[in-house]
């Protein structure tokens, strides 16, 4: 994917998300995510703040986190969450659609990641089936294997060979752990849902 590429699939992913959002009644926004501690609501939130967010905005909160950045993502994440009411976060995701800015700090490739995850972070603990699109989750499979902080993939699953089943991707060496490409980027991000759906682990 290059680089118009991967705004388009953020536009198409923020768009799906509000979508998805918006059709949820008020109780399935209290459900818990797959994020652990966020509700449905919280990541919904933390995904639609992305472009808004300022440095001052984002300084303060890691000053508050003592340099934690876990902590601070945490923190303005519940903070911004609990202020904002359902139909402010899908304005906030729509209005995102075709907007060309990144959170501070943040890459393109962790933002194509980051919106793409968080989906299925909402969506598959609600049943909802909204599969990632196949060059976006290469595209975040590769980005999640060479980064290093917050997941740290490549030392977790060390010894291992990670196989897409419906998409050309791989990486690693040793056992061989295969499945949907899905499944993998899912595992990457450190969640454990999606293991069912690989053999291998």
């Amino acid at each position: 994917m290059d680089h118009n590429d991967k705004w388009q699939a953020i536009d198409a992913e923020r768009e799906r998300l509000a979508d998805l959002f918006a059709s949820l009644t008020d109780v399935e926004r209290t459900y818990p995510s797959l994020c652990d501690g966020w509700t449905v609501h919280d990541v919904a939130t933390h995904v639609a703040l992305a472009p808004y967010a300022s440095v001052g905005t984002v300084l303060k909160a890691a000053i508050r986190a003592r340099g934690s950045f876990n902590r601070m993502v945490h923190d303005l994440t519940k903070r911004e969450s609990a202020r904002r009411s359902p139909s402010e976060v899908v304005d906030m995701l729509r209005g995102a659609i075709g907007v060309r800015r990144l959170a501070p700090g943040q890459s393109l490739d962790n933002a194509l990641m980051d919106v793409h995850v968080h989906t299925q972070d909402i969506a598959m603990p609600l049943g909802r089936r909204l599969p990632m699109p196949a060059d976006a989750a290469v595209a975040a499979a590769d980005h999640l294997w060479e980064i290093g902080f917050p997941f740290h993939a490549r030392k977790r699953l060390a010894g291992h060979r990670l196989i897409a089943t419906d998409a050309e991707w791989s990486a690693g060496e040793g056992a061989e752990v295969r499945g949907p490409i899905q499944a993998l980027v899912m595992l990457l991000a450190g969640r454990t849902a999606t293991i069912p759906q690989l053999t291998g682990i």
